[in-house]
This record gives C-alpha cells, sequence and structure tokens, in this order.
C-alpha cells in the first residue's frame, strides 16, 4: 500500500486549508493519504470558540475530502470539528473517506489535550472510548488523534480490534521535550503493538510537523522535518505478518488481576 502523509500549517479559514491541501497533494499517487488533525480550521488563539466554525458529517469539508479522494482514488483521512448537541464544544472528529467519495468511518477524539497548561476539555466535547477501525485494502487501520498517543492502552484496543496500523493524524505543539517525545512516543507504538504507525501532523510556529512513518518493529520508514509537504512510502502489510512472527508479543499476553 502506498501512503503518503501530507504536513502543513492549517489557518483559519477553510476554503484556505482545503487549498493548501490541493496543492500539497497536486502530484500525489497513494492509495492512503493522512492529512493532520484539525486540518479543516485550526484551533487557533486559545480564546477563539470552536463552535460556530465545526460542521456536520456531511458538510463542505466533508464533500471537499470525497472530492479529493476520488480524484486521486485514494482513502483521505483527515481532521475536522464536528458539531455535538452542545453548540459551545464540538468534537474534535476524523473523517475517513474511501476513493468513491463515501465515508468508510469516523472517530471522535477520546483523550482531550489537558496538559502542558493546555485546556481542551474547554472548547471541544471528548467522543466515546469505542474503537475505530476502518479497512483499506486489507489494511486494518485503527485511528487516533495527537494527545491520545499518550494513553497505550488506547492502541492497545485498536489492535485488539484488529488494526493492523494506527493512523494518528496530530497538531503536537512545540516546545521543551514536545519533539522528543512525538518521535519516541510513534515509535514506542509500534514497537509494543507490532503494528505500523502513520503519523500526519501540522507544522508551522505553533507545531512540531516531524510526520513520519513507522514500521512495526519501530523502525522509521521516511519523515519530515518542520516544513510543509508530503512524503510517500510503502506501508507492506507481509512486514506485519512478519514482525508479529519475530516477535509474537501480543500472543504472550496474560490476563492481570486487579490487587486484593
Amino acid at each position: 500500500m502506498r501512503v503518503a502523509l501530507v504536513q502543513l500549517a492549517a489557518g483559519t479559514d477553510v476554503a484556505e486549508n482545503v487549498a493548501a491541501v490541493r496543492r500539497l497533494t497536486k502530484d500525489v499517487a497513494a492509495d492512503l493519504i493522512v492529512l493532520p488533525e484539525a486540518v479543516m480550521h485550526d484551533f487557533g488563539k486559545p480564546d477563539l470558540p470552536l463552535g460556530p466554525v465545526a460542521q456536520s458529517l456531511d458538510g463542505p469539508f466533508a464533500a471537499a475530502l470525497a472530492e479529493l479522494a476520488r480524484e486521486h482514488r485514494a482513502t483521505v483521512i483527515g481532521g475536522m470539528f464536528e458539531r455535538s448537541d452542545d453548540p459551545d464544544r464540538p468534537y474534535n472528529t476524523l473523517l475517513a473517506v474511501g476513493p468513491d467519495g463515501a465515508l468508510l468511518g469516523s472517530y471522535r477524539k477520546v483523550q482531550l489535550y489537558d496538559s502542558f497548561g493546555y485546556r481542551e476539555s474547554e472548547r471541544l466535547r471528548a467522543g466515546e472510548p469505542v474503537p475505530s477501525v476502518v479497512d483499506v485494502q486489507g489494511v486494518r487501520l485503527g485511528l487516533l488523534t495527537c494527545y491520545d498517543l499518550r494513553f497505550p492502552e488506547q492502541s492497545r484496543a485498536l489492535v485488539d480490534a484488529g488494526a493492523d496500523a494506527l493512523v494518528v493524524p496530530a497538531a503536537w505543539l512545540r516546545g521543551p521535550l514536545k519533539e522528543d517525545h512525538w518521535q519516541t512516543l510513534l515509535r514506542a507504538r509500534a514497537i509494543e503493538n507490532t503494528a505500523y504507525v502513520v503519523a500526519a501532523a501540522q507544522t508551522g510556529r505553533a507545531y512540531c510537523g516531524l510526520s513520519m512513518l513507522v514500521d512495526p518493529l519501530g523502525v522509521v520508514v521516511a519523515s519530515l522535518g518542520d516544513d510543509e509537504g508530503h512524503l510517500t512510502a510503502e506501508l507492506d502489510p507481509a512486514r506485519i505478518e512478519s514482525a508479529r512472527d519475530r516477535n509474537p508479543a501480543l500472543r504472550h499476553r496474560r490476563p492481570w488481576r486487579s490487587a486484593p
């Protein structure tokens, strides 16, 4: 499977963001195109209300992703703000759109970024902790968003639900040790789950970039720095099977009991 990771600095103008995605994917030939978290509309300043910009799963942004998917004959995954029943706090949602433009699945971010002095829960609503896995050419992709990466049990739940690869759109904030955490956690989730990790991140003044594809043994197959752009690389399903034969840790698990 040919995978394309698209890295850009999204702004608060939806039309401009869609235009940037189209520009950066113009020459892309891939089976799977992964865009960052909040690529529809960036978080903006901490006091910027996100409810008014949220859309439905069949709104204009979803239509733009569907058009992109049809043009490239590829599955496209990217992040948006989805309306909820709380007009002030939408969901932070990933959409997965198939090559025919149909919605394959969606995922509402579960772990909100109330960390390092930031309070995502004041502006957004958390989704229910239910694994979201979509099938692309026989490869099952488990969906995570940014801060979810810090919770290994969530990645394991996706693998237990059948995921062969973890797709992680993100807007990972820059800062002391943040870049190191991002790179370390991506490789750790790959190693402990013997799964590919497909991570597409925002870049720019606020975010670290460093999008990458990591194989099931933790090897970085391809990566970007902090410039806008895209990379393409191969995700080989046979590599997953081989890694799980060499390192059968998933089969070796024994259930833990609660302490008395």
